[in-house]
């Protein structure tokens, strides 16, 4: 793979910045109230069992990207690991699952731009700020990855000072009163809860794939992936904290921590929390770009899409043809949806890809030479692997079946594009 092709731009600290806008994009702005209304005070417990799982998928992932030094994440390990097909079929609903998000989160934030002028969220002025958007995060990442790294830097400063403000000051507004425990929910509930939750967590693991890009990625990725999950867990259970001690009715409220800050600063406070909201989710949408483009760019490089994709920019050596394919389609899936409230197959394509990865780390450690270096090994890394499988397939259990069959439609309309891809391919050689 050409990964001369690319710059090595990205720092540890920049990773850092990538995975937390990654992760904390519009859920912890709404999902406060959500798990909530599910289980009340318990939702902290339940935002703290997240954690841990997050905590072991995120070892998982560290272990087996010290051992790349390629881009692709995921869709590479799983390639090396189990073959070309489930390689593809991998990175297919990973890139899926970053189009959908992007789209459901641009329309969210454009219905927060509403907050503070209303028409712009509706009509013609809303299909302007869409394409706006996507020109401006399109054009930055082609302009280099440096650009980029320095824009998700700008935003991570940006999404995190509104919410450790409301952290701070809503600390000393807490009433005990509100933490009232009633009897544990049931384990179904509790259980749907956590895979509520995941919605909030999922995203850190875009720290692996542009890993063609990334400064001594063997030490650099797992440092800074591991880094930023610490910094997220701490701040998703105190918001929640807070947003449960300052508001009584956070069960009902539809923009909860701008609710809570409404309550105990005033409206300006709700003004500064609604544009956290809009920068947090901006910062999302630039890593999405990023990470989408370059498993395009992976996928191609490794012929199972067309290999235009694979083309790089002659000055920036960027990959300005995923970049403006997966635009394309971005615009198209923003313009004509609205906010995906749940966003199901997003969340459990990437857990299908997830597993993968946990499956593919004591493969790793069996046959070294399918990597491309070697790895430092986490503590009881096999059994880290085989819990975290185990742990990945029980959140299954909480899922709708009809959700399970939209992710298993996706998979298939991956593998027809597949299987007629290559028997295109080989007919076209015979030519």
């Amino acid at each position: 793979m050409s990964e001369e092709k690319l710059i090595r731009g990205i720092g540890r600290w920049d990773l850092v910045a990538v995975v937390i806008n990654s992760v904390i994009g519009a859920g912890i702005f709404g999902l406060p109230s959500a798990v909530a209304k599910l289980i009340g005070t318990y939702s902290i417990i339940a935002f703290a069992v997240c954690s841990l799982l997050i905590v072991l998928f995120a070892l998982c992932f560290a272990e087996v990207s010290s051992r790349f030094r390629s881009t692709g994440g995921g869709y590479l390990y799983a390639r090396r690991a189990f073959g070309a097909f489930v390689g593809f079929e991998a990175g297919w609903l990973f890139w899926i699952s970053r189009l959908t998000a992007f789209a459901a989160n641009c329309n969210l934030m454009i219905g927060y731009l509403g907050y503070f002028y209303e028409p712009i969220s509706t009509g013609p002025a809303r299909v302007l700020v869409i394409g706006i958007v996507i020109l401006a995060l399109t054009y930055i990442n082609i302009a280099g990855v440096r650009d980029s790294v320095k824009l998700t830097n700008v935003l991570t400063v940006g999404k995190l000072s509104p919410l450790i403000l409301f952290m701070f000051i809503g600390f000393f507004f807490i009433e005990p009163a509100n933490f009232s425990l009633g009897a544990f929910p049931e384990a179904d509930v509790f259980g749907k809860a956590v895979v509520v939750l995941i919605y909030a967590f999922v995203g850190f693991e875009v720290a692996v794939i542009p890993a063609g890009e990334v400064k001594d990625p063997r030490r650099n990725v797992p440092f800074s992936l591991m880094t930023a999950v610490g910094i997220i867990v701490a701040i998703y259970i105190i918001v929640q904290i807070v947003a449960i001690g300052t508001l009584p009715d956070l069960a009902n409220s539809s923009r909860p921590l701008a609710d809570a800050a409404l309550r105990f600063v005033g409206p300006w406070g709700a003004g500064v929390v609604v544009f956290g909201a809009v920068v947090s989710i901006l910062g999302n949408l630039n890593v999405i770009v990023l990470s989408s483009s370059r498993l395009l760019y992976a996928m191609s490089e490794h012929s199972d899409i067309p290999r235009f994709l694979s083309a790089t920019h002659a000055v920036h050596r960027t990959p300005y043809a995923a970049l403006g394919f997966s635009a394309t389609l971005i615009f198209l899936l923003t313009v004509f949806s609205t906010f995906i409230t749940a966003l199901t197959i997003s969340t459990v394509s990437r857990l299908c890809v997830y597993l993968l990865t946990f499956a593919a780390l004591p493969v790793f450690r069996k046959k070294p030479e399918l990597a491309d270096t070697d790895g430092f090994e986490i503590p009881g890394g096999n059994a880290v692997a085989v819990l975290s499988i185990l742990l990945g397939l029980g959140l299954f259990y909480f899922v709708n079946t009809s959700e399970l069959v939209q992710v298993t439609a996706a998979g298939v309309v991956g593998a027809v594009f597949y299987f007629s891809y290559r028997a295109a391919r080989r007919k076209s050689s015979k030519t």
